[in-house]
């Protein structure tokens, strides 16, 4: 039953439409055209994956590639699984770098468009072709005026058998580094086309002997230092560019430790998997260092599942200094359903920076802030991961909801962390970004309070 509120509000929507000119009226109801409203859609949000030889299995550059689709875009857009972005509109920070969301205004256009048909449109209508690297090429080369990285540090090759079952292959790799070096982009990328294919994601970890207490890593049971997380490669990612002034450390003598997630791809398939790392000039030293880290339930202990039940856990970390939190990232596997961040500041005040609630196992998303969003927080704030787990005949991406499920490297295991890229600063510069950011927003409420 409706009630009287609800009936008042759509009287006052129908009155809305009678009253509008027949001009508006008109545009509502114009068949949108894939030349003119459809096509520069798909390049902004789209074309990235859905283009020849791509991750995607058709392409959508031209209305003849696009047209036998359109059913079935329809139903992808309005089911908001494609594009694949999975935050919660309506809770914690939602400006962000690289949202490939659509619109509301957006998912309607291209509703209407197949809904009349659709139609191709005035070919002058056409927007220039969005011009996008070689699959195999470097994405980040040309912006700094290169053919290639200053680096390409590659794995050691693995050939993935027919018919296999997953395999992690996780060889160790010199950098060859001699020198302190500053890092000021990084790409991570199967070799090959069809690499891309079997590998579910690829993480190379930084070895080396830090001199930052923020960056430095527990040891092994051999008292080496273990490999820090430096940069994943999964299907939607491409790279990581760190903001002007700030990078990543890279020192002498370090090693780069491989985590390669290998499928069965169908066909025997020999891979490697190739880092791309670009350096500030020598001599150009950033302000800033920039350190991703590895946060929530990442150990056994932290999960446990038992059949047929949704389960919570949680993980915390502390900052040790002021900072800005650049990225956030979920990980999970096929019983992901969702995970928040949270930052709990020195006041006590707690603020939900970002909440994935529609997690995807076969979409792992980096979350970029833009750069007036990106939380600034003091030190001695706690971030909290908070992870949700489906294990029931609910989740359709569920094996077996009969079975527990434990930690593990497995698609069938299970894991509960964030990745989450923090620039840290001393208090003089974090004061600096904190007055900053309140000039150019000074009706918003700060992220934070000392």
């Amino acid at each position: 039953m409706i009630r009287p509120t609800s009936l008042g509000i759509l009287g006052a929507a129908f009155a809305t439409v009678a009253l509008m000119t027949p001009s508006v009226a008109g545009a509502a109801d114009t068949v949108p055209t894939f030349t003119k409203d459809i096509a520069p859609i798909f390049q902004e949000k789209c074309e990235a994956c859905h283009r020849p030889d791509s991750i995607a299995p058709m392409s959508l550059i031209t209305y003849e590639e696009a047209r036998p689709w359109a059913r079935s875009i329809r139903g992808r857009v309005e089911s908001r699984s494609m594009p694949p972005w999975h935050i919660d509109k309506t809770l914690g920070i939602q400006d962000f770098k690289n949202d490939r969301s659509l619109s509301d205004a957006q998912v309607d256009t291209i509703t209407r468009w197949v809904d009349g048909g659709a139609p191709k449109g005035d070919a002058t209508d056409m927007p220039a072709p969005k011009v996008w690297p070689n699959e195999q090429g470097w994405n980040f080369a040309a912006q700094f005026g290169q053919k290639e990285p200053d680096l390409i540090i590659r794995s050691t090759p693995w050939t993935q058998k027919a018919g296999a079952n997953d395999t992690w292959w996780k060889p160790v790799v010199a950098t060859g580094l001699t020198e302190p070096r500053w890092v000021r982009a990084i790409e991570l990328r199967p070799a090959t086309v069809k690499g891309r294919k079997i590998t579910h994601h690829a993480i190379a970890r930084l070895q080396q002997e830090e001199t930052d207490a923020l960056a430095r890593n527990d040891v092994d049971q051999n008292g080496a230092p273990q490999a820090g997380t430096f940069m994943e490669w999964a299907v939607g990612k491409q790279g990581e560019m760190m903001r002007p002034n700030s990078g990543k450390l890279m020192l002498p003598g370090s090693k780069i430790v491989w985590d390669i997630h290998y499928s069965n791809g169908g066909e025997n398939i020999t891979d490697i998997v190739e880092l791309g790392v670009y350096f500030y000039p020598k001599g150009q030293e950033p302000k800033f260092r920039q350190v991703l880290h590895l946060m929530g339930a990442t150990n056994a202990g932290g999960v446990d599942i038992p059949p047929n039940t949704l389960k919570q856990t949680e993980g915390f970390f502390v900052m040790r200094e002021n900072g800005r939190v650049e990225s956030f990232q979920p990980h999970m596997h096929l019983r992901g359903k969702a995970m928040e961040m949270s930052a709990i500041l020195p006041n006590g005040q707690v603020q939900v920076l970002s909440y994935v609630n529609r997690f995807d196992f076969a979409w792992m998303n980096t979350y970029m802030y833009a750069d007036d969003a990106a939380p600034l927080l003091p030190k001695g704030t706690i971030l909290k991961i908070v992870a949700w787990h489906d294990n029931t005949a609910a989740n359709k991406n569920n094996p077996d909801p009969n079975v527990w499920v434990g930690y593990g490297d497995r698609t069938v295991d299970e894991m509960a962390h964030a990745w989450v890229n923090v620039t840290y600063m001393g208090d003089t510069d974090y004061k600096a970004e904190l007055d900053a950011r309140r000039a150019k927003r000074p009706s918003t409420q700060q992220q934070q309070q000392q």
